[in-house]
């Protein structure tokens, strides 16, 4: 029996890069040995088929929470704003849960290992979007000499959700935690303490972010047990362009010692003449290779 579990959302309009996420797992022969578990928010039977015989599990996703209707506003892939702070709920025979979000794919296994072993003794396995490269972290507007406006996505989405202003505060210029590739056991205390702060953010925030806020405040705020990953094992190709290693023909991290990307992740899309890469796996962008040679390249996976 699997005991570990990639656990990932889609509907109908991102099952492009869902199958190619499910695809980069099973390149490796590790796989065999880890459950693929699906939650739908929307796709179509013809697309639930297709992937059939690659996964282990497929359940609608809910609204474990309730949401106003009027927030929803019929798009029904924010489930996954919810829903994946209740994951051994839907899938509770695993002892560990990956979840990695659809716009990302698998480039080398390792970090899969990483994550898994990262979520050991009840600890969330996550990486922060902070490291080499990364030239700003927050924006700030400068008023008049030491009033400023903090603009991090942090406190913004703080704020909003009405926390309170010293949360906020506590928030407002730790590094940014991006959730769309994190790692937690069955049975961690941080899954009721991310569920009680998802409530709070859900009340008076928007839907999309909410979790992300929640589970922020978790580790910042809370104080839970986390093993904070490197950037490779969630590379948000938004911050940071990779470079291209041409003769073992994989990403790697743009700077020494360029190590390979373990998971890439298209989050916030990457645009080329107002079009999305993660619509369009045709869009190619100018890239950097290990011998600093401009090629054109798609990041999508076996693109």
């Amino acid at each position: 029996m699997k005991k570990n579990v990639i656990v990932s959302l889609a509907d109908a309009n991102y099952f492009p890069l869902l199958e190619e996420l499910i695809n980069s797992i099973k390149k490796y022969k590790e796989s065999e040995s880890v459950a693929i578990c699906i939650l739908d928010a929307g796709l179509t039977d013809d697309q639930k088929k297709k992937i059939s015989n690659k996964i282990d599990e497929l359940k609608a996703a809910e609204w474990d929470i309730k949401v106003p209707d009027y927030k929803v506003k019929g798009k029904e892939w924010l489930k996954s704003q919810v829903s994946r702070a209740f994951l051994p709920k839907y899938f509770p025979k695993y002892d560990k849960y990956l979840w990695i979000d659809c716009d990302a794919w698998v480039n080398d296994w390792n970090c899969i290992e990483l994550y898994l072993k990262a979520c050991e003794n009840g600890k969330l396995g996550i990486t922060q979007t902070i490291g080499p490269g990364y030239k700003i972290t927050s924006k700030v507007n400068w008023l008049i000499g030491k009033l400023a406006i903090i603009k991090s996505q942090n406190f913004k989405h703080a704020v909003k959700s009405k926390i309170g202003y010293s949360k906020a505060r506590k928030l407002a210029f730790a590094p940014h935690i991006n959730i769309g590739v994190f790692s937690l056991e069955k049975n961690s205390p941080s899954w009721e303490i991310w569920q009680k702060n998802l409530r709070q953010t859900l009340k008076s925030g928007d839907i999309f972010g909410s979790e992300q806020l929640a589970m922020n405040m978790a580790v910042y705020i809370d104080d839970i047990e986390t093993e904070f990953l490197p950037l490779n094992c969630n590379w948000i190709t938004s911050n940071l362009l990779p470079k291209y290693d041409e003769e073992n023909k994989t990403f790697i991290e743009p700077y020494l010692p360029n190590h390979k990307i373990g998971i890439m992740h298209l989050a916030a899309g990457i645009w080329k003449d107002g079009k999305d890469m993660r619509v369009d796996k045709d869009i190619k962008i100018e890239i950097k290779t290990l011998d600093n040679k401009d090629i054109l390249k798609s990041l999508r996976h076996n693109n």
